[in-house]
């Protein structure tokens, strides 16, 4: 049965959504307000105002990716806006909600499990968590699911963040325990995951039989047919995956250059970082 073609879905609002992006950025506020000041230096912010920036930010993609209308047209119409919604919170939210937190919070955070974390976190481990989560989010079974149920939708979209956020670790750790990367290895760490979802892409763009058949079944926006959708999401996933990637690597090539060419250590990042865990060993 051919499916009717339709136009945009009504908006109505997700509050389960705004009680999360609302509580992760309260909470952050909070953990900044009360509890910064006594890991810090007299005088010293808890967090800059670059990374209160890059964290909101961070958490505003969230809701754009989780909130109407991308919602209702990844889970109810086109798969390649389901592609879209991933790459937002695995590739654009992930790395500036870690971007956006200070050393400080991140330990406090780890410092339960950090034993654990130090294994998770190593770039191969890392790597590895999130490619399988990766190949394991776009199972045909596993995309029925979460299409067909809300709970199971939101449990696989908080899994996909979460290994997100443990892939870019090697990139932005902010952290001298669990410390990133050299510049050239953050390079090529990145490169390699620009590869990996090159596989499942290609049997999107070039597969001639659908996939994920549940979404054969959806009014189709545009009338784009089902088949044409996986093509897109394809695309989707290598060339704007890709390009997102591609740019961080090429930033993180400018930003190497600069401190090659300026004679700056490696490390100068890490100051602030070392002294405060210096501080806080010298009072244990």
């Amino acid at each position: 049965m051919t499916a009717l073609a339709v136009g945009l879905p009504t908006w109505h609002p997700h509050p389960s959504v705004w009680v999360v992006v609302l509580g992760l950025e309260g909470l952050y506020l909070l953990a900044l307000a009360r509890h910064g000041p006594r890991h810090v230096e007299p005088g010293e912010r808890p967090a800059s105002g670059g990374q209160i920036a890059l964290f909101t930010a961070g958490v505003a993609v969230v809701l754009v990716g989780a909130e109407w209308p991308v919602h209702e047209l990844a889970e109810r119409y086109l798969y390649s806006v389901h592609m879209l919604q991933h790459i937002l919170f695995t590739l654009v939210a992930a790395p500036l909600l870690l971007a956006g937190t200070p050393g400080w919070l991140a330990r406090a955070l780890l410092r339960p499990v950090m034993p654990v974390a130090r294994v998770l976190l190593r770039p191969f481990f890392a790597f590895v968590i999130f490619n399988l989560v990766l190949v394991l989010s776009h199972w045909p079974a596993v995309v029925d699911l979460t299409v067909r149920s809300e709970l199971a939708h939101f449990v696989a979209h908080a899994i996909l963040l979460g290994s997100a956020l443990i892939m870019w670790w090697p990139v932005f750790s902010p952290i001298a325990e669990i410390p990133r990367l050299s510049h050239p290895a953050q390079m090529l760490y990145l490169f390699l995951q620009s590869i990996i979802p090159t596989v499942p892409a290609s049997f999107l763009t070039f597969g001639s039989t659908l996939l994920y058949p549940i979404y054969g079944t959806f009014p189709r926006l545009g009338g784009i047919t089902a088949l044409t959708d996986m093509h897109v999401a394809g695309l989707v996933m290598k060339i704007v995956g890709g390009f997102i990637l591609w740019g961080v690597i090429a930033t993180l090539f400018f930003r190497w250059y600069h401190l090659e060419q300026s004679g700056e250590p490696d490390v100068v990042e890490w100051q602030s970082v070392e002294r405060e865990l210096n501080r806080m060993r010298a009072k244990s």
